[in-house]
């Protein structure tokens, strides 16, 4: 759809997670805001008119963690290839990380990144710059210039800075330009050979474990160092109950901390890797049960702000070898809603409170002013069923990977429609 008339999307179940608000009602959306919102919006003049036929309408998504093999690594994805598998999923907007080839430790490479993004993918992309020089955890990136070029946040993506120094001089630098540090909290030294979560189901196979320490020793060092500095930081992934303890005891001391969590670690557990199934090798690593449970319950109660795909697409060179060999990561965008509704469906969460963790929150953190059904919003919309049942196919995706811990799983939410800027650039009954 190239017009440039007014866009009315009618008869829908608005659900606006920035205030709680659902009703039936419509959007008119002209020169890509939202130009009028609610129960009273039912005709336009001049407006294209689409029937949401009583289909939830509500903010398109914001994914805070996906890696994009573009620049360096295009045959596990593209920019083109993410924007297409994100507007499948209702994801509006991409942050994606630094671990490309070069790093993105650069103005001109941000820039790059843009500018690519601009031209090729369908969905917004926020670029997030690399925290130290080269990933390599040894000295602090331009902060100042990333961010003028740019970036949206700081981070060494899947990596964990282990000196505290270099922590502490990061987080002390970004305050006083507002910026936001986000860091993968896994201590590499306690993680050492471990391939999946340490417990009885890791011994019965045999692999070496991972201990929740791993996570929690980073996760208290990090609000120390917040604590010192006053740096804004967000904790990318946790993933047990310990953590939730450790970031609601910093929260309630007024800390300026968020966190997140990796839809993986909602939906799934370590039971799930089974017979060594590789494309459920991830980082944090799937956890026990009851870890999975507090996850939820941390989501409900707000300790938890936003929920990320973790989209991490994985060749099939790198997973299909023993489980303790293969890369981590799955792919994610386009199941990232679907398998959230799990958790509505099983009356875990509101809806309102899964959209909240999955496009309100995202925008807060991020300074982006999406993330609300409001007039004067961007026009980044979704329209789903949340009941429309199917079978993943991981044929179907749209992702270059075909990595994800979700084939062949029934699941239950369709998105319909994706708008960006008030424009329709996913429309499955046309797909």
């Amino acid at each position: 759809m190239t017009s440039t008339r007014p866009l009315l999307l009618k008869n829908a179940r608005l659900v606006d997670p920035a205030s709680g608000r659902e009703e039936h009602g419509g959007v008119l959306v002209s020169d890509g805001l939202i130009a009028d919102v609610g129960h009273h919006v039912i005709a336009a003049t001049d407006a294209e008119v689409i029937d949401c036929a009583g289909q939830v309408l509500a903010p398109g998504l914001i994914d805070m963690r996906a890696f994009i093999g573009e620049p360096g690594a295009a045959h596990r994805e593209t920019l083109k290839s993410a924007g297409e598998a994100a507007a499948a999923g209702g994801v509006t907007t991409i942050v994606s990380m630094p671990d490309t080839n070069p790093v993105l430790d650069d103005p001109a490479i941000i820039d790059f990144v843009m500018r690519r993004a601009r031209d090729t993918s369908i969905v917004n992309v926020r670029p997030a710059a690399a925290l130290t020089k080269g990933l390599k955890g040894e000295e602090m990136a331009e902060i100042g210039l990333l961010r003028e070029a740019g970036a949206v946040a700081f981070t060494d993506g899947a990596r964990s800075v282990t000196n505290a120094q270099v922590m502490r001089r990061a987080l002390t630098y970004a305050r006083d330009f507002d910026a936001l540090i986000v860091h993968h909290v896994e201590d590499p030294d306690l993680v050492a050979q471990g391939v999946m979560n340490e417990g009885e189901f890791a011994a019965r196979l045999g692999l070496p474990g991972i201990p929740r320490e791993a996570e929690t020793v980073m996760l208290e060092r990090d609000i120390r160092l917040v604590r010192l500095t006053g740096g804004r930081y967000h904790a990318a992934m946790i993933s047990c109950a310990d953590s939730v303890e450790i970031v609601k005891a910093a929260k309630e001391r007024g800390l300026p901390i968020t966190c997140g969590v990796s839809i993986n670690n909602l939906a799934l557990n370590e039971n799930d890797i089974g017979e060594y199934r590789t494309f459920f090798k991830l980082s944090p690593p799937l956890r026990h049960e009851d870890d999975r449970l507090a996850m939820i319950e941390a989501i409900a109660d707000g300790i938890v702000d936003v929920i990320v795909s973790d989209h991490n697409p994985q060749d099939v060179e790198t997973k299909r070898l023993p489980f303790a060999e293969a890369a981590d990561g799955a792919v994610g965008l386009e199941t990232l809603l679907s398998a959230g509704l799990r958790l509505v469906h099983a009356g875990s969460i509101s809806l309102p409170k899964l959209l909240r963790a999955l496009s309100t929150r995202p925008a807060e953190i991020l300074g982006l002013p999406a993330g609300r059904l409001t007039r004067g919003a961007p026009a980044d919309l979704i329209v789903f069923d949340p009941e429309a049942p199917y079978v993943l196919d991981k044929r179907s995706l749209r992702s270059q990977s075909k990595n994800t811990p979700f084939e062949d799983a029934r699941l239950e939410g369709q998105v319909t429609k994706t708008i960006v800027a008030g424009r329709m650039v996913f429309d499955r009954s046309l797909s």
